[in-house]
């Protein structure tokens, strides 16, 4: 079966999203929307970036996430959910604050082209295309990323002023990952 963009296109932006959170992440609706408005391009994943407590593993599995966030976080909250996650479990526990995610589907590998120069111009630092017979995918990846454990064996390994830097540099990456979303969509 021949390949085809423009059917493509309409099959996936029929689906139902599969996603763990059903949609798109707020910070990142607008962008998709303008992104899958277009004649030449359509979004097949997406995530605006995210705060997340999660069971270190290399296996993939359900549960893994203890908490997630989309969004700004306080002291008082992940102080708490910390609290309730030293209650439940004595695996490690990683605190993750991961960049912004996107991927594109294009109709050509100069439309790819054309949308790199475009992230690129609103602070996308990485990014790629990937070509094969049938697609033409950009991938898009923020740099603003914080990664540590945070607990270990039911207890929390770091001070609550550290928890505070912790979060203060963390809301700091996030704002910026936004910063960038809201470039990219005034690009298109």
């Amino acid at each position: 079966m021949v390949y085809n963009f423009e059917n493509s296109k309409k099959t996936i932006l029929e689906k139902s999203d599969k996603s763990s959170i059903g949609g798109w992440d707020a910070p990142i609706a607008n962008l998709c929307n303008l992104i899958n408005k277009t004649d030449n391009y359509y979004t097949t994943s997406s995530c605006s970036g995210r705060v997340v407590l999660i069971i270190e593993t290399f296996e993939k599995r359900s549960g893994l996430f203890l908490y997630r966030s989309h969004d700004l976080v306080s002291f008082d909250e992940l102080k708490k959910e910390l609290e309730k996650v030293r209650s439940k479990t004595k695996d490690l526990i990683y605190f993750k604050q991961e960049p912004c995610v996107l991927a594109v589907a294009c109709a050509s590998v100069s439309d790819a082209q054309e949308l790199v120069n475009k992230a690129r111009m609103a602070g996308w630092k990485r990014s790629g295309i990937t070509t094969t017979t049938k697609k033409n995918i950009v991938e898009l990846f923020g740099t603003e990323k914080i990664e540590m454990p945070i607990l270990n064996n039911g207890e929390i390994l770091v001070s609550d002023d550290f928890l505070r830097l912790l979060i203060e540099q963390t809301n700091e990456r996030i704002k910026r990952t936004w910063s960038k979303i809201d470039s990219f969509c005034k690009e298109l």
